[in-house]
């Protein structure tokens, strides 16, 4: 493509083999230059050769994970933690040359790392961070070549089990936690993610302006959208009358835990406290509530993530009933 700058020069911006080779990006006085430019890459490109052949990308992995980083991770809640994780990846393959990265040198990193006890979704959690970094660079132009792990395949896991509690294990949990537990915010904090749906970390951050109007306001969510929820006076007022004895929630994930192993419910691995949040959205659905509306309860930045619970729906269990096979 050739077009006339705002300097009054002519850029030449061009791939050398289509989409994905080199990119080549060059000024020039007239239009005429610019012309004869481009007809000279072409000819290059018909004779199997690319235009400046010898000019070599030798940054390393690392390198150009600081370059994403300050363009995108900067940005991001968990760019810091998402950087050093790509430091210690692009350490344990011998930090590479970016453009010379072989899948299989990923692909052998990845088995060393589960034989070690890692899990498939923190590989596949790396491979995602890799991707990010080479998809992001090449839509900047920072790069000329094309993600060298765009063919890798996450591994496929079985979806996780969605655990949640029914009305006589919460009352049986909040008991526990009201004979055994010294934590002064731990049952007050499970009444609130049952109520709302609320991460545990949303819970724990709540400050007494986050409190009006009979509703809840979670802030700097996940989603990084913020949320309010409505909920009954009781809950309301014995909030409000919390916040202002003791300020903020300090944390109590370790006393629910504590609190749940003592109750004797029995939470899939890697449950512990999303299983208020779950409970919630369970419960929501069963009685009548709305998917959309759902969505918009928990936050979550599409349906597909609420879509989990509509099983659970009631006309969904009706059909189940209506139309099984008849024997």
């Amino acid at each position: 493509m050739i077009r006339k700058l705002p300097s009054g020069r002519w850029q030449v911006d061009l791939w050398t083999n289509g989409r994905g080779s080199k990119r080549v990006r060059k000024s020039f006085a007239s239009k005429a230059e610019a012309k004869r430019f481009e007809a000279f890459v072409e000819s290059q490109r018909v004779q199997g050769q690319e235009w400046n052949p010898g000019t070599t990308d030798k940054r390393t992995l690392k390198d150009l994970i600081d370059l994403w980083f300050n363009a995108k991770g900067v940005h991001l809640k968990d760019g810091e933690r998402r950087k050093r994780a790509l430091e210690v990846i692009a350490d344990s393959m011998g930090n590479p040359i970016g453009r010379k990265l072989k899948p299989s040198q990923f692909l052998a990193y990845r088995a060393e790392k589960l034989e070690g006890g890692a899990s498939a979704k923190t590989m596949n959690n790396h491979l995602g961070y890799l991707n990010a970094v080479y998809n992001q660079l090449g839509r900047l132009s920072e790069i000329d070549f094309e993600n060298p792990l765009r063919h890798v395949e996450m591994i496929r896991i079985d979806e996780y089990e969605l655990s949640w509690l029914t009305t006589g294990q919460i009352r049986h949990l909040l008991d526990t936690i009201e004979r055994s537990s010294v934590n002064p915010h731990l049952h007050l904090l499970v009444r609130i993610c049952l109520a709302t749906g609320a991460r545990w970390g949303e819970a724990e951050s709540l400050l007494l302006r986050h409190v009006r109007n009979g509703k809840i306001t979670y802030v700097k969510t996940k989603s990084s959208k913020s949320r309010s929820v409505p909920v009954r006076e009781d809950l309301y007022l014995e909030l409000q009358l919390h916040l202002r004895r003791y300020k903020r929630f300090t944390s109590s994930i370790n006393a629910f835990r504590r609190a749940v192993r003592r109750s004797g419910i029995e939470l899939p691995k890697g449950q512990s406290s999303h299983v208020l949040r779950h409970t919630f959205a369970s419960h929501f659905v069963m009685n009548g509530g709305d998917i959309l509306t759902l969505q918009k309860i928990l936050g979550h930045s599409t349906i597909m993530m609420t879509m989990r619970y509509a099983h659970l729906a009631p006309d969904h269990l009706e059909d189940a009933m209506k139309y099984s096979p008849r024997y």
